[in-house]
């Protein structure tokens, strides 16, 4: 990754925490006190048609190495 798509990104994340303000927090709070290996995530989308879709997964190791290194580099 460029710098330049690095700076976009932070620029892009800053606008995400302005509009949903909760989510970085529950994030911050999930990252530092119950995400572990073996954990499961599970993400439910419902768009305005009202069909949901879900999906799970386990993660593991290199999971959460990837969640540290994003948490440094998007403060």
């Amino acid at each position: 990754m460029n710098l330049m798509n690095l700076m976009q990104l932070k620029e892009s994340w800053a606008v995400f925490k302005n509009n949903h303000p909760k989510f970085p927090l529950f994030l911050k709070a999930a990252l530092n006190t119950s995400i572990k290996e073996g954990s499961v995530v599970e993400i439910h989308i419902t768009p305005p048609e009202g069909k949901t879709l879900t999906t799970n997964l386990k993660l593991k190791a290199s999971d959460l190495e990837m969640f540290e290194q994003w948490k440094d580099s998007l403060k």
